[in-house]
């Protein structure tokens, strides 16, 4: 009998919103970390799980940071950018996520 995968729980697609790809994340690829914008309210763990559940990966370490929003000016009116928090994950020799295809 063929073994079913388990099924993701929902709440790991709350945490995670998506990644955020820059110039900056793509260089951190060749030290094996991945960068997503996640929830606000995410915790270390919470984040470890879902990437693990996710894409089916070892995590090694989680690092996070909340991301100012910019102030700028659009057609001479002033506006403000959301605040977001990020993740950088470290994963384990071996593994690897290509954040190109999606979740």
């Amino acid at each position: 009998m063929a073994k079913k995968k388990e099924a993701v729980a929902l709440e790991h697609y709350d945490v995670i919103k998506g990644p955020h790809i820059t110039e900056k994340s793509t260089l951190l690829g060749e030290h094996n970390a991945v960068v997503f914008q996640v929830d606000k309210d995410a915790s270390k763990p919470a984040i470890k799980a879902a990437v693990e559940a996710l894409f089916d990966v070892k995590v090694t370490g989680v690092n996070t940071l909340i991301q100012k929003g910019k102030s700028k000016r659009w057609r001479g009116r002033p506006y403000r950018r959301s605040d977001f928090k990020k993740a950088v994950v470290t994963l384990a020799d071996g593994d690897s996520i290509d954040v190109t295809t999606g979740i």
